[in-house]
């Protein structure tokens, strides 16, 4: 997996990267459910815990980069804030995701690869 993303790459290689807009993260929910993939693979928590998505930047090799958020092999950088109002969980506060997802060209087939920062 790579490593996070500086907003130093972000300037050098704008073609390379997209940041997805607030108005695609609510038209895209899957977005959510990658990112709670991630908050609940890391965490032991059984119960649901509020997360608000803060940045999503996806790197694909897609030419037009306003397609990433349809690509089929695409990495996601996500920053998200887990809004749990317990303290002790350790969870509350500011978290880092990046995800790989994969697709082989087999309906239904999809391969993600979640990695925390």
């Amino acid at each position: 997996m790579p490593n996070w993303l500086s907003d130093d790459d972000l300037a050098c290689d704008n073609k390379k990267y997209y940041v997805v807009q607030e108005s695609e993260l609510q038209e895209n929910d899957w977005l959510h459910l990658f990112t709670e993939i991630a908050f609940y693979a890391k965490t032991t928590l059984e119960a649901y815990t509020p997360l608000e998505i803060k940045k999503v930047v996806i790197e694909t090799k897609e030419e037009d980069t306003t397609e990433a958020l349809k690509a089929g092999n695409a990495i996601y950088y996500v920053s998200y804030k887990c809004n749990d109002d317990d303290p002790s969980t350790g969870w509350p506060g500011d978290h880092k995701a990046i995800m790989r997802k994969t697709i082989d060209g087999k309906p239904e087939h999809m391969f993600l690869e979640v990695v925390q920062v």
